[in-house]
Order: structure tokens, then sequence, then C-alpha cells
């Protein structure tokens, strides 16, 4: 463990869209597997609480974050629990989450931004069954599916479609109210 040699780069559409992360404050990595955003955010500049419900990963996540000084809080939540698990109350400059997907989290996602706050988020489309995994239609986006979702937060940046050989759906939404205070 805490050998982060092979962690794949941060999701293009995350960097892509880099100018409109905020400048400082704390950041909810959702799902966020072996921390490849999670270890990015913290290394420029951000505060991080990373949640997923695997403890290898999130054991390891730490012990990389340690060794770089990096601050990231990393924790197991069991995201799909009904109800949905709490993730806080306007507590987040951001809220990132990457190729996951399950519906009855979005309302804790909204939740969980700070008036100002920016939601970062891409996942697969039923058009990506067509190619592979995943093939589950509860883990694809319906066309159009993305902004119901996130609604009635403020969509400043959307795409679907086909990028880098993976149909999805990404967007960059705003809870309107304020912004995003640099802590």
């Amino acid at each position: 463990m805490g050998d982060d040699l092979n962690l794949p780069p941060p999701a293009g559409w995350l960097l892509e869209n880099a100018d409109l992360l905020p400048r400082g404050g704390t950041v909810l990595d959702v799902a966020c597997g072996r921390g490849r955003h999670a270890l990015h955010l913290a290394g420029v500049g951000l505060r991080v609480h990373a949640v997923d419900r695997d403890p290898a990963v999130i054991a390891a996540l730490r012990e990389i974050a340690a060794a770089r000084g990096l601050p990231v809080e990393a924790e197991i939540v069991d995201l799909e629990t009904n109800p949905p698990p709490d993730l806080g109350d306007a507590r987040y400059v951001a809220v990132v989450s990457f190729n996951y997907l399950h519906r009855p989290l979005f309302p804790a996602l909204r939740h969980a931004l700070e008036p100002g706050g920016r939601l970062f988020y891409e996942t697969f489309t039923t058009a990506q069954a067509t190619r592979g995994k995943p093939t589950n239609p509860d883990f694809l986006l319906r066309p159009g599916e993305l902004g119901e979702l996130v609604a009635p937060l403020t969509i400043l940046r959307a795409r679907e479609g086909e990028f880098d050989g993976r149909f999805v759906a990404s967007v960059v939404a705003e809870r309107r109210g304020g912004t995003a205070a640099a802590h």
C-alpha cells in the first residue's frame, strides 16, 4: 500500500473545468475510489473529505495523503444506504463525483454544497452499454437525465456524448445564493 504510481490522472472533465474550482475551502470527493481526484485537489490547495465504502481504498488513500502531507480526510461511508447518508449541510465549496451513479444520493449532494458551491459530476450514459461496462441501467444515465438530477442547481457547463472513447454526461452546476468562500 501507499504506492500511487499507477493511479490514473484526474478526469479530463475536472481538469478542463479547473477554472471553476474554488480557490480554498473543503471539497467532498464522493465514491473516491483510490483517490485520484482527492489527491489532485489537495495538491492544488483544497482540503478534501473523501468518502468510499471500500475500507482498503480508504486506508491506502489515508497512507498516500499522509506521506505527501496533503489535507485529505478519508472516511468509510456506504453511500447506498436507505435513506442515503447525510453528507453535511452547506458544508462544502465543491462536491466531485466521477464514474458513479446512485440516483437517491443527489438530494444529499445538492444539500452538502454551501451557497455558491459547485458540483463537478460525470458518469456513464446508456450508450456506454454498447461498448462494454457498465451495462446495468441502474448505473447508466438516460439521455438528458443528469440535468434533471442536479436541479435546482444552476448548470454552468455541461456535455453529453462520446468523449475519450466513453459515453458520458458531465456537468458543473452551482448552488445559488452567494459565492463559495475561500476559507
